[in-house]
């Protein structure tokens, strides 16, 4: 607690104190007029009644929980390997077996040639990955508990929450990667592929739509109000297009390619270079939309949320080039009313975050994710190998984004933002 006099009629402050307030405080601030022989003024008293809680202590209990499970994961690991363990685990095997036989004579060949069927690997990277990114989702779809980083970021800026989405559209083109190498493989033909692929993407599509724009009062869909674009359509023509790209360029024997030519350190790209001349042209159309569009009543390249933003010179401006393409392809009754900048910006204009624009770069999100399944197809044996191109990628993709942001938040030549899906290179 501590007390600041001013004198009356001036300009300075009556009060200033610094103090950082926490969460559940409660505080008590007393202002009073003291008049006597010796000082004329005002009397401020600033103090807590209630001191506040540590809000971070419920998150750093749950990190506690996960170290605890990891550490006894890796224990029991280590144990398992043990020779001591491993003939315990043998001999009780032995005797399982012995017992089992020895009641039910008449198992068949095929039953015990489905008990040595091996089966089939996956990449538990990523099935970890895509555990932690829907336990995420479950997490944030629910208030996050309250903490700002897991609420999304209103226009520009990045939070745990923003991430959720181009985690999934990741992990989206790695499995492609996997999954029609897998096929390929297994002599799956391209055109099965196709069949395959085009049913997904219709499926998607379908339930994106009608889960999306369901009413109990209007029935099922009412087109005067439906919202074409949505999560769904989003990663349903996502996969279409990157689903695509592989099935038509894809490599079948990549072995023959590991030695013998200059370019095999980065064979990943030379081998696939059809896929990397679209996603450049789809990258190129995206800038030529975003930044030489023109849009009626609004500068060239404006990417700011309208509204009070930008001192108010452009209120019906929100998303820019975005924004305007999504209201003339699909009509203002078909996009979302409630974006997360109409709160704080007072914005009257509807915008999509899911919109025609931003899909393009979700296309080369999912590319992203292609490419480090591929890496990890080509370079499967060597884990090492894996780690040290992953690592270039990251540094590479990350002086682009620092170049491209200037290390700031809203400075940049193209700002980190979730509804515009800019933030594609600093994932």
């Amino acid at each position: 607690m501590f007390e600041v006099f001013a004198e009356i009629n001036t300009t300075s402050p009556v009060c200033r104190w610094s103090e950082l307030y926490g969460e559940h405080g409660w505080y008590l601030i007393s202002i009073q007029s003291v008049s006597d022989q010796h000082t004329r003024g005002i009397s401020c008293t600033h103090s807590v009644d209630k001191a506040p809680v540590n809000s971070y202590i419920p998150l750093l209990v749950a990190f506690a929980i996960l170290v605890a499970v990891a550490l006894m994961y890796f224990l029991g690991s280590f144990v398992s390997k043990l020779q001591c363990t491993e003939e315990y685990c043998h001999l009780l095997q032995h005797k399982c077996f012995f017992l089992v036989f020895h009641h039910d004579n008449s198992a068949s060949e095929s039953t015990r040639t489905e008990v040595g069927k091996p089966k089939r690997r996956r990449l538990l990277s990523l099935d970890t990955f895509r555990g932690l990114s829907l336990t995420v989702m479950v997490f944030v779809n629910y208030g996050g508990g309250g903490y700002w980083f897991f609420e999304h970021t209103p226009w520009n800026g990045l939070t745990i929450a923003d991430l959720v989405m181009p985690w999934f559209v990741f992990i989206l083109g790695t499995s492609v990667a996997l999954a029609f190498s897998a096929m390929l493989r297994r002599g799956v033909t391209r055109v099965q592929l196709l069949r395959k692929m085009m049913w997904r993407t219709v499926v998607l599509l379908a339930i994106g739509v009608f889960f999306l724009n369901y009413g109990p009062a209007d029935g099922p869909l009412s087109w005067s109000w439906a919202r074409i674009p949505g999560v769904l359509q989003r990663l349903g023509f996502t996969y279409f297009t990157v689903a695509l790209m592989q099935t038509c360029f894809s490599v079948k024997d990549v072995e023959k390619y590991q030695n013998g030519n200059w370019w095999a350190p980065v064979r990943e790209i030379v081998l696939y270079w059809p896929e990397w001349i679209i996603i450049a042209v789809l990258e190129t159309i995206w800038l030529c939309l975003t930044f030489l569009l023109l849009v009626p009543g609004c500068p060239r390249g404006y990417l700011g949320p309208g509204g009070i933003g930008d001192d108010g010179k452009y209120p019906n401006c929100t998303g820019g080039a975005a924004g305007y393409i999504d209201k003339w392809l699909l009509g203002e009754d078909h996009i979302y009313h409630y974006p997360t900048c109409k709160e704080l910006y007072k914005t009257t204009q509807p915008f999509d975050p899911e919109g025609v624009l931003g899909t393009i770069n979700s296309v080369v999100m999912a590319f992203f994710g292609l490419q480090a399944g591929k890496i990890t197809l080509l370079y499967r044996k060597q884990p090492l190998s894996i780690l040290k191109r992953f690592l270039i990628w990251a540094v590479l993709l990350g002086i682009i984004s620092a170049i491209l942001t200037k290390c700031t938040q809203n400075e940049g030549f193209i700002p980190v933002n979730k509804n515009l899906w800019t933030y594609v290179l600093c994932y």
